[in-house]
């Protein structure tokens, strides 16, 4: 008798094969048969009409501290996800000198926004070492897996100290011991090592990040620690300039190691390469033997701007903080309803300089009321500005307004990085093109601004099922890209898709029911900090390991994750 026994599901195994009706029976822990009927489970699961997949694996998160208190790694957890990589663009908590430790916390508050009271109270650095971190982690039970990469912030610093944590040039003699930090880490477990090139990164004091303007041959040196441990991701952000303009450093050290490179590209130059000419460049050299792969997400990031978020279109007026400070946001809500308060924030101004911040606080051409369900691809007719244009009214006004619906806590969405005609259409063939893995949804980053961890749903819900504005994407290959392609990469080759042998992680999904509600606030981390969740509806099962460790989107209690330790092997034939 087996275990457990998913009956009569629409079975989608994660290879990218045409879905079919079936059974599906787990025992200890493992996927025991896929078939049109199996024979009787300790427990049975009535599947028919849901979705029976793999448990999906995700690559880019940053639950880099929130791995140290929450068992649960939410929201990615209530989403479905069953992995999660950690120590994604260089930034992490380990190897880490005593006396480092908030050297290290300002990094993950600067580049991922993770607030710094709350990383203080909720991570007792208990290790020095990578392999100790993981030893520390492992102690914690919780319900998915976790796998990590060495973060090249921390290890400069470890190395280098105050030179390294100052972007001073690496001696040779540097580089030799960061690959030997590196080798060590990877040889411990950690599934590859992750380096942020990218003047976006700053440190909470707003210097850049360690490793930023590193040279090609301290990146050398770290890849080649991961050819000479023989397994392992090397993880890049990058800006595309410099020496990393032209990619070839990063296909060559591929070819040399036979390591993978993931590269996430923040193409914001005016000239040089393209996303369409990275993916040309990437085919090119796989296929003279290179393996690299650029990071794409499901729908282009998003900053979230409401009265409990880090910014909105009236936090840095001086009125606002005058006339609300000190007020909770009850409170502060009823009084922005005076209208004497209203006229006096609405005849002030943005009181910032930074190009970046003003163009979020003020640019209404691409502010968009997000709703409930949300919609992230809306139509540029939408926009807070043209809706005030039709109103006869400011777009002040209209945001204002807008801010103050639901009580309050609605969110003006103010999408990045998208075309003028806010279409998802340049973004389809990436998400369907092999030289791609579907990456960045950055679950537990960005607190105060972001919620992307998300995307595993949206991928299924808006690109599978809803959208109106263009072209979806096949059921299959929605989950392919998410569970199989994904779990590869990393050589997790017990996982990702259902087949006996195959670790028996599974969701079973009502996918007619199957919904994203709009971010909401609260207030759970360590010290009372804030974060976005997304909740979400339609998960009837996620089971972790064989163990059913949600139903109906409640946690059972089970805590059957484990922190991965190097590659997985595939199951013997």
């Amino acid at each position: 008798m087996y275990d457990l026994v998913i009956r009569k599901g629409t079975i989608v195994d994660g290879s990218g094969a045409p879905a079919f009706t079936g059974d599906l029976a787990i025992h200890g822990g493992k996927i025991a048969a896929v078939d049109g009927k199996v024979g009787a489970g300790r427990r049975e699961i009535d599947a028919q009409g849901l979705l029976v997949t793999p448990g999906w694996v995700d690559i880019h998160t940053h639950y880099d501290g929130q791995v140290a208190w929450d068992p649960y790694l939410s929201p990615s957890s209530w989403h479905g996800v069953t992995t999660v990589m950690i120590g994604n663009c260089g930034v992490g908590f380990a190897p880490v000198r005593p006396g480092q430790e908030e050297f290290l916390i300002s990094l993950m508050d600067g580049v991922e926004d993770i607030p710094t009271e709350t990383l203080r109270a909720g991570i007792d650095f208990k290790w020095e070492s990578f392999g100790e971190y993981l030893d520390a982690l492992s102690g914690m039970k919780r319900v998915i897996d976790v796998g990590a990469h060495v973060p090249h912030c921390a290890v400069r610093a470890y190395v280098m100290g105050e030179r390294g944590a100052n972007n001073e040039d690496a001696t040779p003699e540097d580089i030799a011991q960061m690959a030997a930090v590196v080798r060590e880490g990877v040889k411990a477990g950690a599934l590859g090592v992750s380096t942020s090139r990218t003047l976006v990164h700053r440190t909470r004091d707003k210097a850049y990040v360690p490793g930023t303007f590193a040279g090609v041959d301290e990146m050398l040196g770290i890849g080649r620690a991961l050819g000479e441990a023989g397994h392992g991701v090397f993880e890049i952000i990058s800006d595309i300039t410099g020496p990393d303009a032209d990619l070839e450093w990063m296909a060559q050290l591929t070819q040399e190691t036979g390591r993978p490179i993931s590269l996430a590209a923040l193409i914001r130059q005016k000239s040089g390469m393209k996303m369409r000419e990275i993916l040309e460049f990437i085919d090119r050299r796989n296929a003279a033997g290179a393996h690299m792969v650029a990071q794409v997400a499901a729908r282009p990031a998003g900053s979230l701007l409401s009265l409990q978020s880090s910014l909105h279109p009236f936090s840095t007026h001086r009125s606002y903080k005058r006339l609300l400070a000190g007020l909770s946001h009850a409170e502060r809500v009823q009084r922005m309803r005076d209208p004497a308060v209203r006229a006096e924030i609405l005849n002030d101004t943005p009181a910032v300089r930074d190009e970046m911040t003003l163009e979020m606080v003020s640019g209404f051409q691409n502010h968009f009321s997000l709703g409930d369900p949300p919609d992230y691809e809306p139509v540029a007719e939408k926009s807070i500005l043209e809706r005030a244009k039709r109103m006869g009214k400011t777009p002040q006004e209209v945001a204002y307004d807008t801010l103050l619906e639901r009580d309050g806590r609605e969110v003006i969405y103010m999408p990045l990085a998208t075309s003028k005609s806010l279409s998802f259409d340049g973004i389809r063939p990436n998400l369907l093109n092999p030289a791609t893995v579907l990456s960045l949804s950055d679950g537990g980053a960005h607190c105060g601004i972001i919620c992307d961890a998300g995307m595993p749903t949206f991928l299924l819900t808006y690109w599978v099922r809803d959208r109106q504005r263009g072209e979806r994407i096949p059921l299959e290959i929605a989950v392919k890209r998410q569970t199989q392609d994904t779990a590869r990469l990393y050589g997790l080759l017990d996982r990702g898709t259902l087949a006996p042998g195959m670790k028996a992680d599974v969701n079973v999904i009502d996918f007619d029911r199957l919904q994203l509600h709009a971010p909401e606030m609260i207030f759970d981390l360590p010290a009372n900090g804030r974060r976005f969740v997304q909740r979400v509806d339609g998960y009837r099962y996620t089971i972790m390991s064989g163990e059913v460790s949600y139903e109906n989107g409640e946690p059972t209690g089970a805590m059957p994750g484990k922190v991965i330790r190097g590659p997985q092997a595939a199951p013997p034939r």
